[in-house]
């Protein structure tokens, strides 16, 4: 049976959105409810443990009592103005897609591979990110899209994973995702599916010892990725569909 179908998460996957968007995003809501705080850049990734912007939030006010604590509805109101502001941000097209990300896609939808999103993200950040980046129609390209509340538990429970899925009406074995943190990877994994990281700098030091293959990028031809753990580690590739079949045909082989 051949490959069916590639499930990506977004943050992190498909745009290094977290560090630039979202960790911005969240500092203009702090800003516009007039709290006493912001999230510089060592302390949002070491809160991306958190899976989900509430959730993040909320811990991040568990470790901090000198702050104000906010209940769930006051939570929910500054997560969705932060939405807005990320949003905004996509709309002006301030962030790019990843290396190899765009390229991989269009071969995907060449060969009639399905495409497919599993994120903890909201539905409106992925469309927005989705049109900015791939146009009008990026949202649509994607045979389904798994995102934000629809399932009761966040990665790095494998809910996500098994709605996409259900959705698709694929095994896992046949499908094989794309992540780039330990969350993503455990969530994935424990959907049964193999997995591809594809790192970044939050994400680097992570466990991914449970991986297909890690890499710092998708790369393009004239800047290749590199394999960063697997058989063929230090080696240059751009990663493609036919590369990713035989990562996974390795595998289901064994």
């Amino acid at each position: 049976m051949p490959l069916r179908a590639l499930i990506f998460d977004v943050d992190g996957t498909l745009a290094d959105t977290e560090r630039d968007a979202h960790r911005v995003a969240f500092n203009q809501a702090f800003a516009a409810a007039d709290l006493p705080f912001d999230w510089d850049v060592p302390t949002y990734g070491y809160y991306l443990k958190v899976t989900g912007g509430k959730e993040r939030l909320r811990s991040f006010l568990n470790d901090h009592p000198e702050y104000p604590q906010l209940g769930d509805v006051d939570i929910a109101r500054i997560h969705k103005q932060k939405t807005g502001f990320y949003v905004e941000m996509m709309e002006a097209g301030l962030l790019p897609l990843r290396p190899g990300v765009e390229r991989l896609l269009n071969v995907a939808r060449e060969v009639g591979l399905p495409i497919a999103i599993a994120t903890t993200t909201t539905p409106a950040n992925v469309e927005s990110l989705l049109k900015s980046t791939l146009g009008k129609d990026g949202p649509g390209r994607f045979r389904t899209i798994g995102a934000g509340d629809i399932v009761p538990h966040k990665k790095p429970a494998p809910d996500i994973y098994l709605y996409v899925l259900r959705q698709l009406g694929f095994p896992a074995a046949d499908c094989l995702a794309l992540e780039d943190s330990e969350n993503g990877l455990r969530s994935a994994v424990s959907a049964g599916l193999d997995t591809v990281i594809t790192q970044t700098e939050y994400t680097q030091h992570q466990d991914f010892s449970s991986a297909l293959r890690v890499l710092d990028q998708l790369g393009e031809p004239q800047a290749p990725a590199q394999i960063l753990l697997g058989r063929e580690a230090g080696a240059r590739v751009v990663v493609d569909v036919d590369l990713l079949t035989q990562w996974w045909e390795e595998k289901t082989q064994h």
